[in-house]
């Protein structure tokens, strides 16, 4: 088959009129030729961090959607759906991403849990990540978010990273703010890259000592704009990831846009096409096409290099998005889950206190790290309740494992502002990483209703006011949709809607909800066992005397 185009070619910094001929998902040749094909012909956007259950969709559903923006591989850390199933949640993703043409690369989740201070579905340890690495289809260690674990020479952190440099794969980092001789002893232990970095000033530092640095923006956390200016100097060692992407945002765009805002900066198309295309390939040994003769036929034609509309993906030859339609069609799956969970009441999220302040957790926008605040108690017939007037409201973690301990374990309670619900409840099954039930809301009787709505449907993401209730079931490890791309997508911006209608200013306040359960980004966060400091890692009370 032949192809005529402008012919980017990155990597010796040149666009030329040419044509591409490709057989048997290989590129034959491409030759500089004369024609009045206007649009432009360059590799395939690579996202080079991604949880793919947080787009909420199984791995063959995220490639249709995907690929309508140009994106034909993914870096992909499966470690949500290993906190809930183990290594059968790995494998599970592995082979439904076979089922489709486009490029999933997956690595072996390093942090299952992500700490001991949380209840999870399972457990991936040095002996499980070795048996993940043998197998060709792991292409690296993921995150390495125990960061203390690795300062401190734990054993166990140790060895899955030995595990790592003995199969020859890379380790990914996560050490949001970690400066100086700390962050030096981290990249020294073997750890290539970071996507956490939220200043300027943090990331040219990791640059500076070897590190690769990944501008990420997600549905939640954003740092395009702090980092973006690093680009044209250190356009060899940065790549660009979103992270976590929830489907609306998803419908909308993807790797492209990033480009899209860095070109209109003024950077130089080409270094931004090496960062979004070139590096994530060669930094994890991907089998994925750059637009080279003997390379895999993996590329995309696009309008222009300002907006790198799509008009056509081709991956290892095959045309899979054509004029706004995805060519990838939908494949049967069963679904698993992990979901344990008995009903609960009202009572169950009373907290019985006479303190004055508590502590509480600041929701920032656009960030995964909080703030600890002090903040004045209101205290209702002895309970700790929400305060609408002050936004400072009631926050739970419960448990959705052990269904025999439940009942003496109490849900965690804690107190987080900057939601701004002014009625009802919004709660989820994905909260990272343990991925146990997660709820803010302005009563006791309103988290308890959305807290058993998610119970009865063994997962999903709800909203409760005084008049309705509203699920998006998620039955795929209470994370992901067993539906399509686009029927999901409309279905979370619906909740996302109603969300907002309830009183939330925040952007995206699903995606931000989930990470307020994540205990190893600072500052202050809530596990089903306790308020969790993440500066001292370790459990901090609510009340304060």
């Amino acid at each position: 088959m032949k192809l005529q185009g402008n012919i980017v070619d990155i990597q010796n910094k040149r666009i030329y009129k040419g044509e591409i001929t490709f057989e048997n998902g290989k590129i034959l040749s491409i030759q500089e030729k004369t024609h009045d094909v206007n649009h432009y012909i360059l590799p395939g956007f690579v996202d080079a961090h991604i949880h793919i259950e947080s787009s909420m969709l199984v791995p063959s559903e995220f490639a249709r959607l995907a690929v309508k923006h140009g994106t034909v591989a993914t870096v992909s850390d499966p470690h949500e759906i290993a906190n809930v199933l183990g290594i059968e949640g790995v494998e599970f993703m592995i082979q439904n991403g076979k089922e489709v043409p486009f490029k999933f690369n997956f690595g072996a989740p390093s942090c299952v849990p992500a700490t001991n201070f949380e209840s999870a579905g399972a457990v991936i340890d040095s002996k499980g990540i070795k048996s993940l690495l043998e197998n060709p289809d792991i292409k690296y260690l993921a995150e390495m978010m125990n960061y203390p674990g690795v300062l401190f020479d734990d054993d166990e952190v140790m060895k899955k990273i030995a595990w790592a440099k003995h199969y020859n794969k890379p380790v990914d980092g996560h050490a949001p703010g970690l400066r100086g001789d700390a962050v030096s002893r981290y990249i020294n232990a073997g750890i290539s890259t970071d996507h956490e970095c939220f200043t300027y000033e943090e990331a040219l530092e990791k640059l500076q000592k070897g590190m690769k640095i990944l501008i990420r923006e997600g549905s939640a956390a954003k740092n395009f704009e702090a980092l973006i200016d690093l680009l044209p100097e250190h356009f060899e060692s940065m790549m660009f990831c979103s992270d976590d992407k929830h489907p609306d945002d998803l419908i909308v765009g993807h790797i492209n846009q990033l480009c899209e805002r860095a070109v209109a900066k003024g950077i130089d198309v080409f270094k931004v096409l090496q960062v979004a295309c070139i590096n994530p390939t060669n930094h994890y040994n991907l089998d994925v096409g750059l637009l080279q003769e003997g390379d895999a036929a993996d590329f995309i034609i696009v309008e222009d290099l300002k907006a790198f509309k799509t008009l056509q993906t081709y991956i290892n030859g095959e045309l899979v998005f054509d004029k706004g339609t995805s060519l990838i069609k939908q494949v049967p799956f069963e679904n698993l889950n992990n979901f344990n969970c008995n009903k609960k009441e009202a009572s169950d999220f009373r907290v019985t206190s006479s303190v004055s302040q508590i502590r509480v957790i600041e929701a920032l926008e656009g960030q995964l790290v909080t703030n600890e605040l002090i903040e004045a108690a209101k205290i209702e017939n002895g309970n700790l309740v929400s305060n609408t007037e002050t936004d400072i409201l009631k926050m739970t973690v419960v448990n959705r494992y052990h269904p025999d301990s439940d009942r003496d374990q109490k849900p965690a309670i804690a107190f987080i502002k900057n939601f701004g619900l002014k009625e009802g409840s919004i709660a989820s099954s994905v909260g990272h990483d343990s991925h146990n039930i997660i709820a803010v809301g302005v009563s006791d009787d309103a988290i308890c209703k959305a807290v058993n709505l998610i119970i009865e449907n063994k997962g999903g993401i709800c909203a409760i006011s005084n008049s309705e209730e509203k699920i998006v079931p998620l039955p795929v490890a209470g994370i992901m949709s067993d539906k399509d791309g686009q029927t999901i997508g409309k279905q979370y911006a619906e909740l996302d809607k109603i969300a907002k209608a309830l009183g939330s200013k925040l952007y995206a306040p699903y995606m931000t909800l989930s990470f307020m359960a994540l205990l190893v980004i600072p500052s202050l966060k809530l596990s089903d066992k306790g308020l969790f400091d993440g500066n001292t890692f370790k459990f901090t009370p609510l009340e304060l005397e």
